[in-house]
């Protein structure tokens, strides 16, 4: 799996990417990318999510 962050919940505070423990989610300016390769599916990133904007998407 990778994640999948809600452009219209996210407010990019950054808080994923601080605990995601194999560094896939990267903070763009307008956008949170996850690196499918790197994630684990670990889900920290949804648990830590104060807004509730990050879901889980099937890797491609």
């Amino acid at each position: 799996m990778a994640v999948k962050a809600d452009r219209d919940k996210c407010i990019y505070c950054g808080g994923c990417t601080a605990v995601c423990p194999v560094n896939a989610l990267t903070l763009k300016e307008t956008r949170i990318e996850c690196d499918a390769s790197k994630c684990t599916d670990c889900g920290l990133c949804i648990k830590f999510c104060p807004v509730g904007a990050l879901s889980k998407v099937k890797k491609e």
